[in-house]
């Protein structure tokens, strides 16, 4: 029985996070602070973040929801690129996701962000991707949407919230890790976009 990466990583995710909690000159050390990577050259903040978390909600939100979803992107990935193909894509999207934030703050003393949505919300969209009239069961939504549905809403959602900037909430880290996981997917298996295009409109047919 070949081991599941995904669960890895939410094994190592819970763990860094967990310890964190209780310890905080390592989670000081691991938070996107921008300034100290714009000065003192601390990079591996930029992946460093997405493995702490705020509280024990925020961990348990992000990783039932990659534990969720990255099982059957793992499968994809790991046919066309193997298994360490689709961790660095992982660890690539929570890099990816961070950059535009990292740059409009990088010398701001007063920002911090953490947290593994970014990667989590590449992953999810990759899935989508894969199968979009599949149905997700999302909190704080009462019912199962279809996949497709929540992508639209969750971008939505985020452009407004990330306007209005009123809440503690990344909201631009999810929508550039959603782009890249699309991004990434469609670079990487090009006939996605027929398969995603088909699958829709074959399953809207009556």
């Amino acid at each position: 029985m070949q081991l599941s990466l995904t669960i890895v990583i939410v094994a190592i995710t819970v763990l860094v996070s967990w310890r964190a909690f209780n310890d905080r000159a390592l989670m000081e050390r691991m938070i996107l602070w921008p300034p100290a990577v714009e000065r003192r050259k601390q990079y591996d903040r930029l992946l460093g973040y997405g493995f702490v978390h705020a509280d024990w909600m925020h961990l348990a939100f992000n990783m039932i929801t990659l534990w969720s979803f990255g099982s059957a992107v793992e499968r994809e990935f790991s046919a066309m690129i193997t298994p360490v193909g689709y961790v660095l894509f992982y660890l690539s999207a929570i890099v990816v996701s961070i950059l535009p934030t990292y740059l409009a703050h990088r010398n701001d003393p007063h920002y911090r962000s953490l947290g593994a949505s970014g990667g989590v919300s590449a992953v999810l969209f990759a899935f989508i991707l894969f199968d979009p009239w599949s149905t997700l069961i999302i909190f704080p939504i009462p019912v199962p949407i279809p996949a497709f549905l929540f992508a639209i809403l969750y971008v939505a959602y985020s452009i407004w919230m990330d306007r209005r900037g009123r809440d503690n909430v990344n909201h631009s880290a999810h929508l550039w890790g959603a782009a890249y996981g699309v991004l990434f997917t469609v670079l990487l298996e090009p006939r996605i976009l027929g398969h995603f295009t088909q699958s829709l409109l074959g399953s809207a047919t009556p």
